[in-house]
């Protein structure tokens, strides 16, 4: 970016600052541009987006309060429309749509909507509506009573024993844990010739760190920890052969001569692009592109210069924060 000042390329600044938000204050890397020459500092639009969505996620997550798609998805689980879902939560048609759209709930809407994600407490809702479209309001309550039959399915509950519960937090990037589309990047990095088990671990790492820190969000929404290899995905290896089970992934074994085993997959299935964005995409193959040519060594010797690393091996327990994703070297 170009100063207004000077004419000249500017630096991008980040400081750490406090922010606030709604009577509270949040710790926030606040990036912006700045001028070698006058010393001022400039916000573009995207810096501005940047810097606001961490204030708002915090929030979010201090708060339990549902996120835009969040909303959305709920009141779509139920097929209704948005000026039904309103009167189901006694609000104003203006008031919800402007929730889907982006506006932050007060602390108890929040909760209210959230409340409506369990199909049993909606059905409380729905029975004390003033919904007078017999039709909708029926099609509704079998939606709900059908989610409350599939709520407790053993595969789910295996999934979300595996990848996490459903709750965006610090440590899922803010966005919801989904395992589907994760499978989708490890197919993504799988092409080709195969990908080894411990380059794949880092692969997934950076491109969803990496569009955090481009996007306060990650792609996929999955955890992941510091072990002595580097960052890796929680429950990385239980991931690995639950889709080696299902037929998903091909896996070989290669003995090397200094006694370690190396796992290897391939695909067994094409990659399907369908639930990524434009830019999601681009990031993974920015990552691809950047790791290309590094052995498995030369990754980890990488990933071990990260902050994401440095500052939580020693708590191997613990998730990563992705508020290091801002730190990130490789990008």
């Amino acid at each position: 970016m170009k100063s207004p000042a000077t004419g000249k390329d500017m630096v991008i600044n980040k400081e750490w600052k406090k922010l606030p938000f709604r009577k509270e204050e949040y710790d926030v890397l606040f990036h912006t541009w700045r001028c070698v020459d006058s010393g001022q500092e400039f916000e573009d639009d995207s810096f501005a987006n940047l810097n606001y969505n961490q204030v708002v996620n915090q929030y979010r997550e201090k708060h339990n309060i549902p996120f835009p798609e969040d909303i959305k998805a709920i009141r779509k689980q139920y097929k209704l429309p948005a000026i039904k879902m309103s009167k189901v939560l006694g609000l104003g048609d203006n008031t919800y749509r402007q929730y889907e759209a982006g506006e932050i709930p007060t602390e108890a809407n929040g909760r209210l909507i959230q409340m409506s994600a369990d199909p049993k407490k909606f059905l409380e809702m729905l029975h004390l509506s003033d919904i007078d479209d017999e039709r909708s309001k029926n099609k509704a309550i079998a939606n709900a009573e059908k989610l409350i039959k599939q709520e407790d399915s053993r595969m789910d509950a295996i999934q979300d024993y595996i990848f996490g519960r459903k709750v965006r937090t610090r440590y899922t990037g803010y966005s919801l844990p989904d395992f589907d589309k994760f499978t989708e990047m490890i197919l993504f990095f799988s092409t080709g010739n195969g990908v080894w088990k411990t380059k794949l671990n880092k692969l997934l790492f950076y491109a969803d760190f990496a569009f955090y820190k481009l996007h306060g969000r990650s792609i996929s929404g999955a955890t992941y920890c510091a072990i002595d290899m580097g960052p890796v995905p929680d429950n990385f290896s239980t991931i690995y052969e639950k889709l080696v089970k299902e037929g998903v992934l091909n896996v070989s074994f290669t003995a090397f001569p200094s006694g370690g085993v190396g796992e290897k997959y391939t695909l067994n299935k094409n990659f399907n692009d369908s639930s990524f964005t434009p830019e999601e995409i681009k990031t993974l193959h920015e990552v691809k592109e950047k790791l290309k040519y590094l052995s498995t060594r030369e990754i980890i010797e990488l990933s071990h210069q990260e902050e994401a690393w440095t500052e939580n091996i020693y708590r191997k327990s613990q998730p990563i924060d992705y508020k290091y994703a801002y730190n990130l070297k490789l990008f």
